[in-house]
């Protein structure tokens, strides 16, 4: 097992690692929430909105995970105005902040013939370049994230049920959604040094994806993301070691194919499980149509002698004509 070990003798690929783990837990936590919610959109857009901020951070010789936290509180703040404010809905206001973001971010970036920052970078992240401080940010992030998730848990739940028995039971929607948006802007921002604008939504929705098809309960769900998502992350790094590969890329792909194969995995089993879950004589077995009729073998068989002269023999249904209610046809029993 030393080939999983020895590249993390290097400093710097160590310090990636920790980075990663601890993107992975905030988007663990929040990834889910954004499934369950169905606010992938949300948070690509998110993610497309920040790169004006972070162009304009790198111009000016800021951080860009300054730029990119202003980009993004603008970026909700947009959002929420013109969803409030406008006839709009919110899938439309989020499109057209998303495109208008990223439009200017681009003419920052190609307005400037002295831009010295790798739009690669920008674009899919530099893991490999965190440093001591951000691993600090992160771990700030992460406690952020988790105490925001566990302060509003139930009008999250109920949030994501219905709106209005949100409201009923005096648990302040607006509030809550408000809450959830600042958390899907956090996990964004956070996530931006390690996989960068574009691949950030891999990392939140790939693990909370793959998590969902073993779990139920939503604390547990969160705990199996954060583990699909330092799995994504490990497997990432050893296969950007080994394969020289961009680092962020390779771990939003691993990602991605741990939610196919948590898919698969999930449909083998339910294939494997079920035909012994079910018995013969249980509803909807494949031998059902041997065992259902046996209650007329076992009933007495009657002549037509026997029945006084006044009563006719009910008509037995033929092929093709159908059943009197409640009366089944026995020459094609249902499965």
């Amino acid at each position: 097992m030393t080939w999983i070990s020895e590249p993390f003798t290097a400093a710097f690929l160590l310090r990636a690692l920790i980075g990663g783990l601890l993107v992975a837990a905030v988007c663990g936590v929040v990834g889910t929430w954004v499934v369950l919610r169905g606010l992938a959109f949300l948070g690509e857009a998110m993610a497309h909105g920040m790169l004006p901020g972070v162009a304009t951070a790198a111009l000016l010789g800021l951080p860009p995970v300054a730029g990119a936290a202003v980009s993004a509180v603008v970026m909700t703040a947009g959002v929420s105005l013109v969803s409030r404010r406008g006839r709009l809905s919110h899938d439309t206001s989020i499109g057209l902040l998303f495109v208008g973001m990223l439009a200017l971010g681009v003419i920052i970036v190609s307005s400037s013939r002295s831009f010295a920052t790798d739009l690669t970078a920008i674009l899919f992240g530099d893991i490999l370049a965190i440093r001591p401080a951000d691993l600090v940010g992160l771990a700030i992030a992460l406690l952020v994230t988790v105490g925001v998730a566990v302060a509003f848990h139930r009008p999250f739940v109920a949030l994501a049920f219905d709106r209005r028995v949100a409201q009923t039971m005096g648990l302040r929607p607006r509030l809550a959604h408000a809450m959830l948006v600042g958390l899907v802007t956090l996990a964004v921002v956070a996530s931006y040094s390690a996989v960068g604008t574009l691949l950030v939504v891999a990392l939140l929705l790939g693990p909370a994806v793959a998590a969902a098809h073993w779990a139920r309960r939503i604390p547990l769900i969160m705990l199996l993301a954060t583990g699909f998502g330092g799995l994504a992350v490990l497997l990432g790094l050893l296969l950007s070691w080994y394969g020289d590969t961009a680092a962020g890329a390779s771990i939003a792909a691993c990602s991605i194919l741990l939610a196919t194969a948590s898919w698969g995995a999930r449909a083998l089993v339910g294939r494997l499980r079920r035909p012994t879950d079910r018995h013969p004589g249980h509803p909807g077995h494949p031998d059902d149509h041997l065992t259902e009729p046996t209650h007329l073998e076992s009933a007495p068989c009657t002549d037509s002698s026997d029945r006084p002269s006044d009563q006719a023999a009910p008509a037995r249904p033929t092929t093709g004509s159908r059943a009197p209610h409640g009366q089944r046809s026995l020459s094609a029993p249902s499965h």
